[in-house]
């Protein structure tokens, strides 16, 4: 999915803002802490254990990579407190008027197929349910299927299964089997919460990483009206 256009009305959550309502919903996040300092930072990432992630927060930073604002596999608590100063002086850089909440320190997963999940809202055919080949892989092979809520589990399993992609869910040349179950709960939970929350506009969990027992979801866009 894409950033809106500046005519589109809304606004993007915080990632921290996001999360917590996925996890509302008893969704698997990440594991993450907001910082506010150097020290913060530290201090988060201490409590959650090494390697971390830290990226930038902030709702007029969608791209975030493309401002220098994600450091990857932080291995002490003096580099978060560096990786912290790097990334709030990257974002001043690139985009010197953007409110900056924070900087959010997560856990580093561990490695999994990368899946997305989400939801696009049309204005005369209401909320759809988007899965597909996440990460990078997304825009270039553009391997995704739509549903419309309701969404029961089953019926999200059968709508991966018609990804060009699901042999990689299935195990591939030897590779195991992913938590088939565990992404359809996942996507009939979001269908869930679309039609809960109709002032969500647009929702993309990318990447969803799916394991041999569950799933991660690692990035949450929100935008809502």
């Amino acid at each position: 999915m894409t950033a809106p256009s500046p005519a589109t009305p809304g606004r993007w959550l915080p990632e921290p803002e996001a999360f917590r309502l996925l996890a509302s919903y008893e969704l698997p996040v990440i594991p993450h802490r907001l910082a506010a300092s150097p020290d913060e930072a530290a201090a988060a990432a201490q409590e959650l254990g090494f390697p971390v992630v830290l990226k930038i927060v902030s709702p007029d930073i969608i791209h975030k990579s493309d401002v220098g604002g994600v450091v990857l596999n932080v291995p002490t608590p003096s580099d978060a407190r560096t990786a912290f100063t790097r990334i709030r002086e990257s974002a001043t850089r690139h985009m010197p008027n953007a409110v900056v909440d924070g900087v959010v320190v997560a856990r580093m997963a561990a490695p999994g197929t990368e899946v997305i999940l989400g939801m696009l809202r049309d204005p005369q055919f209401g909320p759809a349910v988007m899965a597909g080949l996440g990460g990078v892989f997304v825009e270039l092979y553009q391997d995704v299927v739509f549903r419309l809520p309701p969404l029961t589990p089953p019926e999200a399993r059968a709508m991966l299964m018609e990804l060009k992609a699901a042999p990689l869910l299935t195990g591939y040349r030897g590779q195991p089997p992913r938590d088939l179950d565990a992404l359809a709960t996942c996507a009939s939970v979001v269908a869930r919460i679309a039609a809960e929350h109709p002032e969500i506009l647009e929702m993309d969990l990318n990447p969803v990483l799916a394991y041999e027992r569950g799933c991660l979801i690692v990035d949450a866009k929100i935008l809502v009206r």
